[in-house]
């Protein structure tokens, strides 16, 4: 006797084939295809058209800006996290309240103004601080290495420099906030089995938490850095090229 003739449900059954089939056409993502269509008609009207093409070259150099602005920016922003996020959870009372200072200020203050402040206020400071170290260096004999710092201007920072300087302390205090949110995420049973292991504190952090730590705090990282390329758009105020 054929299967199929004993059992009658078998014939409704739909193949392996036919679902995926189904499936294939039920979840193709029509908003992406549009996007893509979008995208390559954009970059058509672009090759053709010459008003375009000459309004795609500022384009070019505004998203050249912004990447490199970005990328070196958040370099620096996720090592002065890094170490701002160890201060929040050492023990040592003057780093974690300097870390604790740190970030609670920046993260108060709105970006534009830290922006404006660091470019304008706080990197000339720190230049007049160079400049009287020299002075004292000079004073004190010390001719050779005080008269190049006594001799630094506010010219050696460029704005794109200073553009640079204020995103990554302005995004330092976030990503601080990240790092020692995943390093507390860690059991305590990870230190201590470090430390069983004749490991030193600061071996048990490199070689144990922080690579968990870290690959917790990915997506955050990843979050932050999106935010930071498009707060880029800010330092526009200081004549960025």
């Amino acid at each position: 006797m054929n299967v199929k003739e004993g059992n009658p449900h078998m014939d409704n059954t739909p193949s392996i084939s036919d679902e995926k089939a189904g499936i294939q056409l039920k979840d193709i993502s029509w908003w992406f295809l549009a996007i893509i269509l979008i995208f390559v008609w954009a970059i058509y009207i672009f090759l053709t058209r010459e008003n375009y093409q000459e309004a795609f070259n500022f384009i070019k150099i505004g998203i050249a800006v912004t990447i490199k602005t970005s990328l070196i920016a958040y370099a620096f922003a996720v090592a002065l996290g890094l170490f701002a996020g160890l201060g929040r959870i050492s023990k040592n009372i003057f780093f974690n309240n300097l870390s604790r200072l740190y970030v609670e200020l920046i993260r108060g203050i709105p970006m534009l103004v830290l922006i404006f402040f660091i470019a304008l206020v706080g990197v000339p400071m720190f230049v007049d601080g160079i400049n009287a170290f020299g002075a004292w260096l000079v004073s004190i004999g010390l001719g050779v290495i005080g008269a190049p710092l006594s001799g630094f201007g506010n010219r050696a920072f460029t704005m794109n420099s200073r553009a640079i300087i204020a995103l990554s302390v302005t995004y330092g205090a976030f990503l601080a906030e990240i790092f020692r949110a995943g390093i507390q995420s860690i059991g305590r049973g990870q230190m201590e089995a470090g430390r069983s292991l004749g490991m030193s504190y600061g071996q048990t952090m490199r070689h144990i938490i922080l690579p968990q730590a870290v690959r917790n705090v990915l997506p955050a990282l990843a979050n932050d850095f999106v935010a930071m390329v498009k707060d880029s758009s800010l330092v526009s105020v200081l004549a960025v090229r």
